[in-house]
């Protein structure tokens, strides 16, 4: 039971938003670093996230059972009750933002409660309108470095704004690559994803768009001083890998699902690179 509890809050996507948490925080540290803010900018944004997650389930338990990748999760089989999972992410979210209240400040928690709103709520509405309910996901999933970035600051400054345009444009690039080599699963389900509405060319198309506007982005954090020139190169590196696996998708023939699988891969090793990267530009004072 403790185990299905746990798979219920998404443990990937609380890992990967705990990487991109702490990047902020290095990021935003510069050199001198808090441990007991870290540690406690990490549990409670943590488990936020896991709060968004659960509630996610809940939400879409009736698209889930429709998918051959979330058919078997818990609310569908249901061996966690619909009262259970709301109570669960309840309490998560409840002792997540009691943690950053208490050892971090109100703009955090602001910050925190408005990713959680933006998953929660507007994300659950616009996935089963419009092709945009990706956008509006991608906000909610910007939020975490953000939180990290203000955890230390307490100030929504250009640092913090490019932080958030960076993962914005990752996260559609990362995305609509799942959208592509799931599009079967999201038709199934009647999930009104690009790849459903405008076909698979036209999500290749987009996730060029946003693979160079990541690039774009990564540069504005040495361009403002916020990094050096090791974190701009190295970044730049791991984005001109990402284009060019990109770009093979412009091959005649090409298989789109399975290089639409292999950016979605590749897009795990950028943006943990790029963390890395945020975090050692961080360091220095």
């Amino acid at each position: 039971m403790l185990k299905t509890y746990y798979q219920i809050t998404k443990p990937g996507i609380i890992y990967g938003n705990a990487i991109t948490t702490a990047a902020g925080f290095f990021l935003a540290s510069r050199g001198h670093i808090n441990v007991w803010l870290g540690v406690a900018t990490l549990v409670g944004v943590s488990l936020v996230v896991a709060s968004a997650c659960v509630f996610n389930n809940y939400i879409d338990r009736h698209i889930d059972r429709l998918m051959s990748r979330t058919k078997k999760r818990a609310l569908v089989e249901g061996s966690i009750s619909g009262p259970g999972a709301i109570t669960y992410a309840i309490i998560l979210g409840l002792v997540g933002f009691l943690v950053l209240m208490k050892y971090t400040n109100l703009l955090t928690v602001i910050v925190g409660l408005v990713g959680l709103f933006f998953y929660v709520v507007m994300y659950s509405i616009w996935k089963r309108r419009s092709v945009h309910g990706t956008l509006v996901g991608s906000i909610a999933g910007a939020v975490p470095p953000v939180a990290g970035y203000c955890a230390v600051t307490n100030n929504l400054n250009s640092g913090a704004l490019i932080l958030f345009l960076i993962l914005v444009f990752w996260q559609m690039a990362h995305f609509y690559a799942i959208a592509i080599y799931r599009v079967d699963d999201y038709a199934s389900a009647k999930v009104p994803v690009l790849s459903v509405k405008k076909g698979l060319a036209a999500t290749r198309q987009q996730i060029l768009f946003y693979v160079i506007a990541f690039m774009v982005s990564l540069s504005l954090l040495t361009v403002f001083g916020y990094s050096g020139y090791f974190y701009l190169g190295g970044s730049l590196a791991l984005s001109l890998y990402w284009l060019f696996l990109c770009l093979g998708g412009f091959k005649k023939d090409v298989d789109l699902k399975l290089w639409a699988h292999k950016m979605f891969l590749a897009s795990l090793m950028v943006i943990l690179g790029l963390s890395v990267l945020i975090s050692i530009g961080g360091l220095a004072p």
